[in-house]
């Protein structure tokens, strides 16, 4: 059983920067692929970034891209989200998951696990 950890969110001010962390257990984490979500009240949860292992290929939203970088450390199995420049619009819970998509990846039913996800709130 897969399980992902997130840590890392809290408040911050318009323009501060933020890094998620997503610690996996139960996997090699050498294979398939892992994303980031994000759910905003009232709203869908949508597609923030993912990376793909093997590869290392990563993709972002249009809407953080510039800002927002995943990136991974393959001996600690940990997948990051530094978040620069944030804006209000940004506050949502950030959620992990992990899967083998054969498509883009970019969709929650691609995932097979997930975490319970960390608060993130902008605001001055």
């Amino acid at each position: 059983q897969v399980q992902l950890v997130e840590s890392g969110g809290g408040l911050v001010q318009p323009g501060e920067s933020l890094k998620l962390s997503c610690a996996a257990s139960g996997r090699t984490f050498n294979t398939g692929t892992l994303a980031w979500f994000r759910q905003a009240p009232g709203k869908e949860r949508e597609f923030v970034a993912r990376i793909r292992w093997s590869t290392s290929f990563t993709r972002v939203a249009d809407s953080v891209a510039g800002r927002f970088t995943i990136s991974r450390d393959n001996a600690k199995d940990t997948v990051y989200l530094q978040m620069n420049q944030l804006k209000p619009e940004d506050t949502a819970v950030y959620t992990c998951a992990d899967g083998t998509p054969v498509g883009p990846g970019i969709r929650t039913d691609e995932f097979d696990y997930w975490g319970q996800g960390t608060q993130v709130t902008v605001s001055s």
